[in-house]
C-alpha cells in the first residue's frame, strides 16, 4: 500500500526529487482511518452521508501549486489511502453479510421474473463450489464461463472462485474459432455456458480438450445427439458444501478476462483476488450506491467493467441487479420503469439511445438518479443530453481490463457535480499518475492553471494486473520496472486534478504533423440532429496523407448529404482538424462492451464512387 498524502510536515524539501509525492498537498485530508474498507457487508455502506463526509476530497483538495516548483511529476490521488483487506473476493463480498440483508433481493432476472435473494446466492456459491470440488476442481484449475447477463452468472462465477478457481470470463457474442483460441490458452477444466451457447460451447470445449461432462448448462437444455448436458440445477440438487481452501489472495489468480484484441491478438488478463477487493476498496469513497439501490445489469459481467463496477459492486453494497441478456432498448426501458431502477451504467451507444431515440419518452424513468458511463469515451453534448432528458446525474470513469478495471471516476455524490462529464474525474485512491510525452518521453506536470499538454496516461496502484497469461514479453511492455502501467491512452490534467482521456495513442489520426483525435470529432458529429451515430478513422488521401474520415449513420427518414457534414465539422473546429471524407453506412460496428471496432472499418471495403 502507498504511503499516505504528503502533509505540511511532511512536504518535500523544495527543489528535491520526490518521485513519490505530488507537487501539490492537502493537509486537511482526513486519514484513511476514516473509512474503513476492510468492513465486509452493509456496515460500510449502511451510512453513505457519514461515509462521503469522511472520504471524499475537500473542495479545496488541491490547495494552491507550491511557489517553488518540486521536481516530481508523479501524481497523487487526492483521496487518502484506502486499507485493503487481506481477503479473497468471495470473503470480501459475503463474509460479514449481516442477517437482516440475507432475504433481501440480490438479483432478478428479467427473462424469467425469478429473484434470488442473497441467502440463495450464497447457499447456491457453496453449493456449486462444493460439487466442482467433487468433480475433481483443484486450487488453481481454470473454469470457463461463456454467458450473457443472468443470475446464475453470479452463482457459477462465485462458486468456481470459491472452490479456489481461476474463472476465464469468455465473450458472449465470440464465434466458436474465438471461443476454442481462449480455452485453448486458458486451459479450464470445466466450463459453464447458457444452453443457447451449448452448440458453439461444445464444439469449442471438444476442439480445445475439455470433456463432455464438464460442460454445464446454467439453464435448461433439451437433449440432443449428445444427450442432456450436465445442468446447473443437478449441482445445486447436491447440497455439497464448499470445500476448505487456503490461498494467497495477493498471488492466487480469481479472473482471468481477456483483452479485446483491438490492437492484436487477445491476451490473457492475470487479476488476482487482491486486485479485485482492492478495487472494489478504491470505489468506496467515489460510489454512492447503497443497498436501496436497483441497478439494471445490461452491460455484460464477462467484461471486467461489468462484472466489477456492476456485478461485484452492487453485491458488496447489498443493492438488486436487474439483468437482462443483452442489450435492446424497449426492453430496458421497461425493465427501468417497471422495476424502478435508480442506477444505470452504461456504455456510450446506450447513452446515444437515451438522448435522442424517440420512444426514451414514453416510459417513466423518474427513478433513475444517476447514469454512469464507461468502456469508451463520452463527449459532454451527450452526457448533457442525457442528464436533462433523464433528468438525473451523469458520471464517467475510467479503466482497462489490466486495471481490474477502474482507476479514475468522476465521484457519484453532489459535491463533483460541477466536473466535466467528459472527463474521467479524479485518480481513485492508493493510485499514482503520471502524464509522459509520446514523441519525448518527458513527463508532464499538473499545471497550476489551466489544463496541460496531453500525454499517454501510466497508473501505479494495488489494482494494477500480475500480467499477461505467459506473455511475459507483453507485460514488460506494458508494465515498467517502477510498476507503472502504460495504459496507451492519451490524457490530460488540469489544475483542479481532473483528467480527461484524450484518445487511444494509436488511434491518433497525423495530419501534416498535426495530432487529431478522432473521440472530438465523433463527439462533434453526434450533436448534430440528423446524425445517429458516427466513427471516424485515419485513411490514406491520394497524395498519401493521413487525413480523418467520417463514417456516418443518419437518423432515419432524414437527408444528409457528404456536404453538410464536411460544412457541419468545419465551422466547429481547427482546420487541421476537418472532416475530408465521409460514408454513410447502416451502423458503426462496436464490441459488446460498446468500443468502436476501427479495424472494421479500415477492413470495410471502399464504397463504390458517386
Amino acid at each position: 500500500m502507498h504511503s499516505p498524502r504528503t502533509t505540511l510536515s511532511q512536504q518535500p524539501q523544495l527543489g528535491t526529487t520526490d518521485t513519490r509525492r505530488s507537487r501539490w498537498f492537502a493537509p486537511s485530508v482526513p486519514t484513511r482511518s476514516a473509512f474503513n474498507c476492510s468492513s465486509v457487508g452493509p456496515a460500510a455502506v449502511r451510512d453513505p452521508a457519514q461515509a462521503i463526509a469522511n472520504t471524499r476530497p475537500s473542495t479545496q483538495f488541491i490547495l494552491a501549486p507550491l511557489t517553488s516548483k518540486v521536481v516530481t511529476v508523479v501524481i497523487q490521488s487526492p483521496y487518502p489511502d484506502v486499507e485493503i483487506p487481506d481477503l479473497t473476493i468471495y470473503d470480501y463480498l459475503f463474509g460479514g453479510i449481516d442477517p437482516s440483508d440475507l432475504l433481501e433481493p440480490a438479483l432478478v432476472d428479467t427473462e424469467t421474473g425469478s429473484v434470488t435473494t442473497y441467502r440463495e446466492l450464497i447457499e447456491q456459491i457453496d453449493a456449486i463450489a462444493g460439487a466442482l470440488a467433487a468433480r475433481g476442481l483443484e486450487i488453481g484449475d481454470v473454469v470457463g464461463l461463456l454467458s450473457p447477463n443472468n443470475p446464475a452468472f453470479a452463482s457459477a462465477l462465485h462458486g468456481a472462485l470459491r472452490a479456489g478457481g481461476t474463472v476465464t470470463t469468455i465473450n458472449a457474442l465470440y464465434t466458436i474459432e474465438d471461443i476454442t483460441a481462449q480455452l485453448r490458452d486458458a486451459k479450464p477444466k470445466f466450463l459453464f455456458t447458457a444452453a443457447s451457447l451449448l452448440p458453439q460451447a461444445r464444439e469449442a470445449a471438444a476442439a480445445s480438450g475439455i470433456t463432455e461432462t464438464n460442460v454445464i448448462v446454467l439453464d435448461e437444455a433439451t437433449a440432443d445427439a449428445q444427450g442432456a448436458p450436465l445442468s446447473l440445477r443437478a449441482l445445486l440438487a447436491e447440497h455439497r458444501d464448499a470445500p476448505e481452501v487456503s490461498i494467497d489472495p495477493a498471488t492466487h489468480i480469481a479472473v482471468l478476462p481477456y483483452s479485446s484484441g483491438t490492437t492484436g491478438r487477445p491476451k490473457g488478463v492475470m487479476l488476482t483476488h487482491r486486485n479485485l477487493v482492492a478495487n472494489l476498496s478504491q470505489l468506496q469513497p467515489v460510489s454512492d450506491i447503497t443497498s436501496s439501490d436497483t441497478l439494471l445489469a445490461v452491460l455484460p459481467f464477462f467484461h471486467i467493467y461489468g462484472l466489477t463496477v456492476l456485478l461485484n459492486a452492487a453485491l458488496h453494497a447489498r443493492a438488486t441487479l436487474v439483468t437482462m441478456p443483452r442489450f435492446d432498448l424497449a426492453k430496458a426501458l421497461t425493465a427501468v420503469a417497471s422495476h424502478q431502477c435508480t442506477y444505470l451504467f452504461i456504455a456510450p451507444p446506450i447513452a446515444l439511445a437515451l438522448a435522442k431515440h424517440p420512444d426514451v419518452d414514453d416510459y417513466d424513468l423518474s427513478s433513475v438518479r444517476t447514469v454512469f458511463s464507461g468502456a469508451a469515451p463520452l463527449g459532454k453534448d451527450l452526457a448533457q443530453k442525457v442528464a436533462k432528458r433523464l433528468k438525473c446525474r451523469v458520471r464517467q470513469g475510467y479503466g482497462m481490463s489490466e486495471l481490474s478495471p477502474v482507476s479514475h471516476a468522476i465521484p457519484g455524490h453532489a459535491y463533483a457535480d460541477d466536473i466535466d462529464p467528459s472527463s474521467v474525474g479524479l485518480p481513485l485512491p492508493n493510485t499514482e499518475n503520471k502524464l509522459v510525452d509520446p514523441a519525448t518521453g518527458a513527463e508532464i506536470d499538473q499545471p497550476a492553471a489551466g489544463t496541460s499538454a496531453p500525454g499517454e496516461l501510466w497508473v501505479r496502484g494495488p489494482n494494477v494486473m500480475a500480467g499477461y497469461l505467459t506473455n511475459p514479453a507483453a507485460t514488460a511492455e506494458t508494465i515498467d520496472a517502477e510498476g507503472f502501467l502504460h495504459t496507451g491512452d492519451l490524457a490530460s490534467i488540469d489544475a483542479t486534478g481532473v483528467v480527461t482521456i484524450v484518445d487511444r495513442l494509436k488511434e491518433l489520426i497525423k495530419y501534416k504533423g498535426y495530432q487529431v483525435p478522432p473521440a472530438e470529432l465523433e463527439a462533434l458529429l453526434l450533436r448534430h440532429p440528423k446524425i445517429a451515430d458516427a466513427a471516424v478513422i485515419g485513411v490514406p488521401d491520394e497524395d498519401g496523407e493521413e487525413v480523418p474520415k467520417a463514417f456516418v449513420v443518419r437518423h432515419p427518414n432524414t437527408e444528409l448529404s457528404e456536404a453538410d457534414v464536411l460544412n457541419f465539422v468545419d465551422t466547429r473546429v481547427s482546420p487541421h482538424k476537418r472532416v475530408r471524407q465521409v460514408e454513410f453506412i447502416a451502423a458503426v460496428p462496436k464490441s459488446a462492451a460498446g468500443k468502436i471496432l476501427r479495424n472494421e472499418l479500415r477492413s470495410a471495403p471502399a464504397p463504390t464512387a458517386r
